[in-house]
């Protein structure tokens, strides 16, 4: 009896800990998109001519202005705003027209991801607030258009297509770590 308890003993306590890592948070953050992998959407990039390609054809891409997730809007003003630090000559065509041509102009920016982000290391020193280890992977890139008068007069673009990061951070005190920031933090205020 004591060697089949023992084994037991053995046997509970090896899944507990060999699943308590599956235990520790993790999350995906998925911009909905026409595109499966960042090559897809530098793809469709690619085939966006300025001066002739027009929102009908940058539609097809998958650059719909109209009906895209977490599309970002820029009037003349954002557009101004945004180029004021740059000379004038130092300007590409396509914005120099858009600054021209003022409330006629608008920028649309587009942020297609797919970024995994998940804990990992021992789950006891993550639960008690000692050690957090996340990993993040996946990839993103921002798409942006100029248009006038439904034709994109300029584009530009910035992208991470392999996202690769760990970060880890310790808190000596664990679980009283946050207690002693909130005691230190001086209150501000009536």
């Amino acid at each position: 009896m004591n060697r089949q308890l023992a084994t037991l003993i053995v046997f509970v306590t090896m899944i507990a800990v060999s699943g308590c890592v599956a235990l520790l948070p993790h999350s995906t953050t998925v911009t909905n998109s026409p595109w499966k992998s960042y090559k897809d959407v530098v793809d469709a990039y690619n085939k966006v001519t300025p001066s002739k390609s027009t929102v009908h054809d940058i539609k097809k891409l998958g650059f719909n202005i109209y009906s895209t997730s977490n599309l970002k809007i820029l009037s003349f003003v954002d557009i101004a705003v945004a180029t004021s630090t740059l000379k004038r000559d130092d300007l590409g065509a396509g914005i120099d027209f858009c600054l021209k041509v003022r409330e006629q102009c608008t920028g649309y920016i587009f942020e297609p991801q797919v970024v995994n982000s998940h804990r990992y290391g021992n789950f006891w020193l993550d639960t008690f607030n000692f050690k957090k280890k996340t990993r993040e992977s996946g990839w993103r890139i921002r798409a942006s258009f100029l248009i006038v008068d439904s034709v994109v007069v300029e584009k530009f673009w910035y992208g991470e297509p392999l996202i690769s990061l760990d970060k880890e951070v310790v808190n000596p005190l664990g679980p009283l770590q946050e207690l002693g920031n909130i005691i230190s933090t001086p209150k501000i205020g009536p």
